[in-house]
């Protein structure tokens, strides 16, 4: 137990730049505080006394404003940054070095009792306010940018941004960290595509149009030309 609580230690010094000492990650990082009530919550369920762990599991989020089912699989080195209105759900599964930050979903889409929230492979990424939906799986080294919406599976290496996510790349390796500002903007890219096939559109328009006007202009001078020649020789 003592070992899980020093790596756990250690992960948020390599997560969290903020962190100072290690009394300070103690008694002041509610993402640390739920990950190990939910530990304690995980195993009354598997034990059957599922109204203790539910209770833990209530109790955990009356103080750290961090909401994990106690059925819920988590691996190790998992760390939820702040974490203020994450919500994981009953059958999600989490792998190891998984980082979420606050107000992230991993919520259900069937009131069958059966897999019905997400899987995140190891070395996953997911940034504020993303909700991922449904048994959708985030391959590893995967990355969710914030405020997406994830209701398909994700491939491992990529990178989902969008409502509803999609993917703008995908890399070979997986993710440390995710850099919110560094991340494309699908929609943007798209609207900066139509205005440029819309200017180069415009572009070709443009010159038509000034073909035609030469070409209507010159037989018209071509023909004042010769009605000058034909007065001067008859000596009008």
């Amino acid at each position: 137990m003592f070992k899980r609580v020093r790596e756990d230690i250690r992960t948020v010094f390599r997560k969290d730049p903020a962190a100072r000492t290690v009394l300070e990650v103690l008694l002041c990082y509610p993402g640390l505080h739920a990950i190990w009530a939910h530990r304690v919550a995980h195993w009354l369920w598997n034990h059957k006394l599922k109204l203790f762990a539910r209770m833990i599991s209530h109790v955990s989020r009356a103080i750290t404003g961090i909401e994990i089912h106690p059925g819920a699989d988590i691996g190790r080195r998992f760390f939820i940054d702040h974490g203020m209105g994450v919500v994981i759900g009953e059958t999600a599964e989490i792998g190891d070095d998984v980082l979420l930050y606050q107000g992230v979903v991993l919520g259900g889409t069937s009131h069958e009792q059966k897999k019905r929230h997400p899987t995140l492979e190891d070395g996953v990424v997911v940034g504020a306010g993303a909700v991922l939906l449904g048994p959708v799986r985030v391959g590893f080294g995967a990355r969710v940018g914030a405020g997406s919406v994830v209701i398909r599976s994700v491939d491992p290496g990529s990178t989902v941004v969008g409502v509803p996510g999609h993917d703008v790349h995908k890399r070979r390796r997986r993710a440390a960290a995710l850099q919110h500002g560094d991340l494309p903007d699908p929609v943007a890219q798209a609207v900066g595509n139509l205005q440029a096939e819309l200017n180069e559109l415009k572009a070709c328009m443009a010159r038509l149009d000034g073909g035609e006007e030469q070409e209507l202009v010159s037989p018209g001078s071509d023909l004042d030309f010769a009605s000058e020649t034909v007065q001067q020789g008859a000596g009008i």
